[in-house]
């Protein structure tokens, strides 16, 4: 796949986003869009999807923790999903940068014409200098809020999708941790940051571990699994801290943050 080499893909979670009550980090917002759109400036097209709709509209409801029932899920995911661009469009608004929605449902990737439509929005939003905001459609998508095995795995999944289809160079997923570990550092103190992975064999597979955070669904596991995928379209997959939206800087110019996955072609 013929790559495009100033394009780079950031996934941002619901961890990132919201603080310990479960409110947006205005803060991580604001952080995020000025790293971005400074990136954007220096030359790079930039996609950003994002998760986070649910948990702001249980925020934004008042309803104190994520609903169990499927439509309450889903009116909380129509509400977030305003409240989370509203957010970005003021952040990014101050940095003199305009941005775009796109809501991806599984038909969207699956059908080869709307693919073929998808792929040309997202670089006629890029050409004209709009940095697109993506996100599933959780809101009408039941069975992806639903299902253990979702086709997007919490946007992790999504992102590595979205990123073959706009030929990204890079792809970079913010995590609640630096990278990926031998073993889970919030449990294992003398637990060791792998810089780099060639391959993603058994071994590696084993240290995924299971979920992440309370407020987010995707953990390493789902990250592991976006990697294989976008390393094996070429693309070079970066996983680290999301409270860090700085280094960033450094990724763009090659220099060793989190865990890369180093792109190869099968």
């Amino acid at each position: 796949m013929n790559l495009v080499q100033n394009r780079i893909v950031v996934k941002v979670g619901t961890s990132t986003l919201t603080n310990d009550l479960g409110q947006p980090d205005l803060r991580a917002y604001d952080h995020l869009a000025l790293v971005c759109s400074d990136i954007q400036n220096q030359g790079y097209q930039v996609v950003l999807v994002s998760s986070g709709a649910i948990a702001t509209g249980v925020s934004k409801l008042g309803l104190g923790q994520k609903p169990s029932s499927m439509p309450l899920k889903q009116a909380a995911a129509a509400v977030g999903q305003c409240r989370n661009m509203f957010l970005y469009d003021k952040f990014f608004g101050d940095y003199d940068k305009t941005i775009g929605q796109i809501l991806l449902n599984a038909s969207d990737i699956e059908q080869e014409e709307k693919k073929e439509n998808l792929t040309n929005t997202f670089n006629t939003l890029l050409e004209l200098g709009i940095i697109p905001i993506v996100n599933e459609n959780d809101s009408v998508s039941y069975t992806e809020i639903e299902s253990k095995d979702r086709l997007f795995g919490d946007n992790d999944m999504l992102s590595a999708v979205v990123s073959i289809l706009v030929r990204a160079k890079k792809l970079v997923i913010f995590s609640d941790i630096d990278g990926f570990y031998n073993r889970d550092p919030r449990l294992y103190p003398d637990a060791e940051l792998i810089s780099r992975i060639d391959v993603i064999d058994d071994k590696v597979q084993e240290l995924a571990g299971g979920a992440g955070s309370r407020r987010g669904t995707g953990g390493m596991k789902t990250k592991l699994q976006a990697a294989a995928l976008a390393s094996a379209n070429g693309i070079d997959t970066i996983v680290t801290n999301g409270k860090k939206p700085e280094n960033l800087y450094d990724i763009v110019h090659g220099k060793p943050v989190g865990t890369l996955f180093k792109g190869r072609i099968l």
